[in-house]
């Protein structure tokens, strides 16, 4: 469950959070804002500095990842999107709706 996710302890972490997020990211205002201070973390030569102000960039995102209009229950009269994305190394799916241009 994303909202009981532990703070990211390494770069690979950061990655995976970041992957995961990115998915999302349409759905989440200003998230390339948001995000910036942990994909600084991502950069070559950068020491791995998970200090308060990216804990609560992360604590930001994950908020904005599990609340609404992005996570709700489902309007059965409305008509369903498959969303999906792929990589090299993963495959991700989403079943979503557009309910008043949201």
């Amino acid at each position: 469950m994303i909202a009981k996710l532990p703070p990211p302890r390494s770069i690979k972490d950061i990655r995976s959070f970041l992957g995961h997020v990115g998915f999302y990211r349409r759905f989440i205002k200003d998230f390339s804002k948001i995000a910036r201070l942990l994909t600084n973390l991502l950069a070559k030569d950068v020491p791995f500095d998970f200090n308060e102000v990216c804990f609560k960039s992360w604590e930001k995102l994950k908020q904005d990842l599990v609340s609404a209009p992005i996570i709700s229950a489902p309007d059965w009269a409305q008509a369903f999107e498959i969303i999906c994305d792929a990589s090299d190394f993963a495959i991700d799916a989403a079943l979503g709706q557009h309910i008043d241009n949201k």
